[in-house]
């Protein structure tokens, strides 16, 4: 069924939303996203919706990204998170070579995952790098036709050092076919997102395939690319994170209203003190977001003006977020003891919808 409730925040449509409704406990069993889920991502574009419109993506306005990310991951967190990653990679191609860029884009049901830690190699070679290592939690794995990784550049079996005296980190995008998936995805939440593992053994990937994500190096015009990387991510994760809590504070309220307080002897929602409960949490997340909106708005603004955004105004960023997120957490947290058993039950609507929180807001920069 359509969240009738969450439509304010949903630039879907109503055929769209129930689509992803239906197959979402399917994904979740199945521990990958269902075809009809994946077949809606490539039909929408969504997953090419931040790549520069030269190379055949979309290009749309970070503002609306962050929007469709959070009203996806309102109907379902797996779907939502995939979304947002796999997009974000497809971010990536405005810092390729405008030929790299088309190519990669132009990838009959292209999909980029990958992983952003620097837990690999690149040894120069020839015109290019040999490639090895192993990197962890490419959500979307399954259905990708390329990898984002950071790798330590060497020569000759020796690190190269930056003028701090810091080894050199190079990102690169690599073809599918180079890549062997681990599947090592067993979370408690967000099990539909095959957020597998993957490796690189020795292979040899052109230079071309190698990028520097920084506003001075993009390829492509445009104020997406000109706009932070970190920033980006804040919100596009505190975004997903708002849609699950969105979800949950629903579907909470839903539990409540068919319990009764064992003391009290009432209905919970007729007791003042829980009634009054819900409802501070539901403003206090509504707070959070018109404020969280107000600033990525705002950045948004100053970029698209063709301004940078300063270290103050990248700090509001991520204070909104954290702020949107600790809202979300209190929320989530604060209602979940009066959901009574049923949200315990892994075959509820909630307890996915709970595992999915908990398990997303573990991102290393969600913390606190």
């Amino acid at each position: 069924m359509p969240h009738a409730a969450l439509a304010p925040l949903a630039p879907l449509s109503e055929r769209d939303a129930r689509r992803i409704a239906r197959h979402a406990p399917a994904a979740d069993a199945a521990r990958c996203l269902h075809p009809a889920q994946q077949a809606l991502l490539h039909r929408r574009g969504w997953l090419t919706m931040l790549a520069p419109r030269s190379a055949g993506g979309a290009e749309l306005p970070l503002p609306q990204v962050v929007r469709l990310e959070e009203a996806v991951a309102a109907i379902d967190g797996s779907m939502g998170w995939v979304l947002t990653l796999c997009a974000g990679a497809g971010w990536f191609a405005g810092f390729l070579a405008p030929d790299m860029a088309r190519a990669i884009i132009g990838t009959p049901r292209v999909c980029l995952g990958g992983s952003g830690a620097a837990t690999g190699f690149a040894e120069e070679e020839g015109d290019g790098y040999r490639i090895t290592g192993s990197w962890d939690y490419a959500s979307g794995a399954p259905m990708a036709t390329h990898f984002t990784l950071n790798a330590r550049l060497q020569r000759d079996g020796q690190p190269l050092l930056d003028v701090q005296g810091q080894p050199r980190i190079r990102a690169f995008l690599v073809p599918a076919a180079l890549v062997q998936l681990v599947p090592s995805w067993n979370s408690l939440g967000m099990r539909a997102s095959a957020s597998y593992s993957y490796r690189i053994d020795a292979e040899w990937l052109a230079k071309e395939h190698g990028f520097t994500i920084d506003a001075s190096t993009a390829t492509a015009d445009g104020p997406l690319y000109r706009y932070p990387f970190y920033s980006l991510a804040y919100v596009t994760l505190a975004a997903n994170l708002a849609g699950m809590a969105a979800h949950f504070m629903q579907l909470a309220e839903e539990c409540m209203r068919h319990r009764r307080h064992a003391r009290a002897g009432l209905p919970l929602l007729d007791v003042p003190d829980v009634a009054g409960m819900l409802q501070d949490k539901k403003d206090s997340c509504a707070a959070a977001r018109v404020r969280f909106y107000a600033v990525l708005d705002a950045s948004w603004a100053q970029v698209a003006g063709g301004a940078v955004l300063d270290d103050n105004a990248m700090q509001a960023v991520q204070a909104a977020s954290l702020a949107l997120v600790a809202a979300c957490r209190a929320a989530v947290d604060g209602l979940y003891p009066y959901c009574g058993l049923y949200a315990a039950r892994e075959d509820s609507t909630i307890n996915r919808v709970w595992r999915d929180f908990h398990t997303a807001s573990q991102h290393a920069l969600l913390l606190p």
